[in-house]
């Protein structure tokens, strides 16, 4: 079986809110990002529900009251 091998210059498909991202890890390890962290949280917050809260009766409330504080 072959696998498909990515040219290195193609740039991966990402959600529209996400265009122009890019994470970079230098010799060091530190991390650097086009986008604020603050802007990942509010699009993961955003797009991705949480697994630990999925099954809680005050969902509503939490997600509601979370909202408002903005």
């Amino acid at each position: 079986m072959s696998k498909k091998k990515k040219k290195k210059n193609e740039e991966p498909k990402v959600h529209g809110d996400l265009k122009g991202f890019k994470m970079e890890i230098d010799s060091f390890g530190e991390i650097s990002s086009t986008f604020s962290i603050d802007k990942i949280n509010e699009f993961l917050n955003k797009n991705v529900e949480d697994k630990k809260l999925k099954d809680r009766d005050d969902l509503d409330e939490i997600q509601n009251g979370s909202d408002e504080e903005k």
